[in-house]
């Protein structure tokens, strides 16, 4: 995997439209994330990295955090190739569904 992101990623601007559109748990995360809340970490939120957009990354310590809806269970193939694709570039990844960080979201942060 290479670090510098897809041009077509870039030029189209797509994680900036992701951003302006979270979905209600990313939004809850987030709110948790930002401004170093989280044992002083900086988060990026819908960061280009290679062909993907991360939900969240601290490029500081290689943390990647995806949080997935309903859709994430008929692409579970894709999403596995993903965080081995994340794994070998030396990131490690923690996921959580959408349910979790909305219902437990003190649960989500002390297990990142």
């Amino acid at each position: 995997m290479i670090a510098q992101t897809n041009k077509k990623i870039r030029s189209g601007k797509l994680q900036q439209a992701l951003r302006k559109n979270m979905s209600n748990a990313e939004q809850a995360l987030w709110n948790v994330l930002r401004g170093r809340q989280v044992s002083g970490l900086k988060f990026r939120r819908q960061h280009p990295l290679g062909d993907y957009i991360l939900d969240f990354v601290c490029l500081e310590y290689k943390l990647v955090i995806e949080v997935d809806g309903g859709q994430h269970v008929q692409q579970a193939g894709y999403d596995e190739n993903r965080t081995r694709e994340l794994q070998v570039a030396g990131f490690c990844v923690l996921r959580f569904w959408n349910n979790e960080v909305l219902n437990e979201i003190e649960s989500v942060k002390e297990k990142i």
